[in-house]
């Protein structure tokens, strides 16, 4: 998709880039990624949730809708839900691009503390966009920028990039 090099991605006020993957099999990786942007909404900074695959109206919004402002939320995702058996369908590899092309924006624009791609890593496993993609936006997301990913496993490139970067 884009190259961390040579963009303008501007530092939020948090100062260093971290990065969050919450990861594994079954409930919670959303609701950690969530009690992050909570936390960070009682200290007063912005947060921006961009939901990879998920269209429907699920309870954390009405939540979300609370916090005047400190957290929004955009869903990228159809109503239905895919599934891995199955081919990529093109309107939800259509979407997956532009939550990814959303994420690559708000990196840009400088509007927000804390950004999350909530499934970001699973639309990676469903095919719907490529690792290398992933490993851009998380790469990118270092020289400044606070990045959670919930989503299900992690790919081979990004455990070992994950495993190399412990030192």
């Amino acid at each position: 998709m884009k190259e961390a090099d040579g963009m303008n991605i501007k530092t939020s006020q948090l100062g260093k880039g971290y990065v969050h993957v919450y990861t594994g099999n079954g409930k919670g990786k959303t609701t950690a990624a969530l009690g992050l942007a909570l936390r960070a909404a009682g200290s007063g900074l912005a947060t921006r949730i961009v939901q990879f695959m998920k269209g429907r109206h699920y309870s954390e919004l009405n939540t979300i809708a609370k916090l005047e402002g400190l957290v929004k939320i955009e869903q990228f995702g159809n109503k239905e839900f895919c599934r891995i058996s199955d081919p990529p369908d093109a309107r939800d590899v259509e979407m997956a691009v532009k939550a990814l092309e959303r994420v690559w924006g708000l990196m840009q624009e400088n509007t927000c503390d804390i950004l999350i791609a909530d499934e970001m890593i699973t639309a990676g496993l469903f095919k719907l966009i490529t690792q290398n993609d992933i490993l851009d936006t998380i790469g990118a997301s270092l020289t400044g920028w606070n990045l959670s990913s919930p989503g299900g496993g992690l790919h081979r490139g990004l455990s070992r990039r994950r495993t190399s970067s412990r030192r």
